[in-house]
């Protein structure tokens, strides 16, 4: 067995159905598919057995320990020589393994992952909140594309890896949120060849509304923190900056505010409140019409290039709150390792 695809699941049979359905249509046909299901209420073992004569796939269900766990406890019952991670919210295009394979046969790699888009499909806040999960003008270059702002990390929508590798690493740690990125600094200080596959793209769903999205970002922001903690050197400029973001949003908010109070209260200081409103928020604009134009040409709808405005803000101002809280409770507080909105994550 060439590839063992590997998919843990939480209380999402509708994603399961579409995921398998994209991996009958996939072109080289050296897979298996392990489906391991993380302790859900709405199990989809019913939508499973629907391709049990389609695809060579293999169904578990256990107890609910978080994707990490769930995914090493696939790895354990894997057979491939390599092991494919992917979240249960993305599909594949039909020639996502050929592309995988021709990269591995081209250049060989230890370790490597690949970009994600969105379908046409997809609702418009998905695809705004896709498009600032992407975009060089939030961080999203980093994410995995072909314009990064540091170096390649793979992540675990679209994560591959030699198993043999995997085992050696022992596998994903139980970090909650953020082990991931903890598994990839493992395999690059371990010394592996790691890279990204730009043709083994999927299309990744994404959060469906904004207060989702809020709550996935936060986490991101606390485990960055996580990380840091653990791998000081891990910390880089780049993951400063939606604090940062998020600082100078506040203190020109504080601004606008100041200048309308002044504005209101003190008659003689019109001209000093004009100007404090004025600057605080002609950078808020001006950001907000770049996300516009360049999210409505990208996406070619304005509804999108619309939506993706608070999304962007959304995206940064919610990682950088996530990581000013946890730099709070853990840089400062000395407190241990913590995560939120825990109970209603994948609500």
């Amino acid at each position: 067995m060439r590839y063992s695809i590997i998919v843990p699941v939480y209380n999402r049979p509708d994603e399961v159905d579409e995921l398998l359905e994209s991996l009958t249509a996939q072109t080289l046909t050296d897979f298996e598919v392990i489906i391991v299901e993380d302790g859900s209420s709405l199990p989809c073992q019913t939508v499973c057995d629907k391709y049990a004569d389609r695809l060579p796939l293999h169904y578990y269900n256990k107890p609910n320990s978080g994707p990490g766990q769930s995914r090493n406890y696939g790895a354990e019952r894997a057979s491939g020589e390599y092991l494919i991670v992917l979240d249960s919210d993305v599909v594949l295009p039909a020639g996502y393994l050929q592309a995988v394979d021709d990269e591995l046969r081209n250049r060989p790699a230890d370790a490597f992952g690949g970009p994600d888009s969105a379908l046409p499909s997809f609702t418009p806040v998905q695809k705004a909140i896709s498009y600032s999960m992407t975009s060089f003008f939030t961080t999203g270059g980093i994410r995995g594309g072909k314009k990064k702002l540091d170096k390649f990390y793979p992540r675990s929508f679209n994560m591959g890896i030699r198993a043999d590798i995997y085992r050696q690493l022992g596998g994903f740690s139980k970090m909650r949120f953020g082990e991931d990125i903890d598994f990839s600094i493992r395999i690059f200080r371990s010394g592996c060849a790691c890279r990204l596959f730009p043709e083994a793209w999927v299309w990744h769903k994404r959060r469906t509304d904004f207060r989702k999205f809020w709550r996935q970002v936060f986490n991101s922001g606390i485990a960055r923190i996580n990380l840091y903690k653990k791998y000081p050197d891990s910390l880089k400029l780049v993951h400063l900056l939606p604090m940062v973001f998020t600082l100078g949003v506040a203190a020109l908010t504080l601004c606008v505010l100041v200048g309308l109070v002044l504005w209101l209260a003190v008659p003689a200081a019109h001209c000093v409140a004009a100007w404090l409103v004025a600057g605080g928020l002609a950078p808020i604009v001006l950001y907000a019409l770049l996300i516009l134009i360049h999210s409505s040409l990208m996406s070619r709808s304005l509804q999108v290039g619309l939506l993706s405005v608070p999304s962007a803000f959304i995206q940064l101002t919610g990682y950088g709150c996530g990581f000013l809280s946890a730099w709070w409770k853990r840089c400062v507080r000395g407190q241990s390792e913590f995560a939120a909105y825990e109970k209603t994550f994948y609500k």
